[in-house]
């Protein structure tokens, strides 16, 4: 008999509510890469939270499924308070929201 691929689970319905409710609260966490990717790309912690809280909107077309670790990567895409265009991709897992990499979509 072939074992057939485990389903996928459903994307977050209300996302940016979730992400919303996970910053307030403390519960979120810059992942390894994330931090490499803010230094590189010279974006500050304040200018992604801004991003998550106030301007940002859930790109779908840009979500992708991780395999490895059997979650959905969120993208947010917003303004910081200085009109900066970013890109935010988050995730969760049992313990909160995480924050995978900031992407700066000015940089050509």
């Amino acid at each position: 008999m072939v074992k057939q691929p485990a389903k996928r689970p459903a994307k977050e319905v209300n996302l940016l509510t979730k992400v919303r409710t996970a910053i307030t609260s403390g519960d979120f966490a810059d992942v390894d890469h994330a931090q490499i990717r803010q230094a590189e790309r010279k974006i500050t912690r304040p200018e992604y939270l801004y991003v998550l809280t106030k301007s940002g909107w859930h790109e779908k077309r840009k979500d992708t499924f991780i395999e490895a670790f059997k979650a959905w990567n969120y993208a947010i895409r917003g303004k910081t308070i200085d009109e900066r265009e970013l890109r935010v991709i988050v995730s969760f897992d049992e313990d909160g929201l995480l924050i995978i990499t900031v992407i700066d979509l000015e940089v050509t």
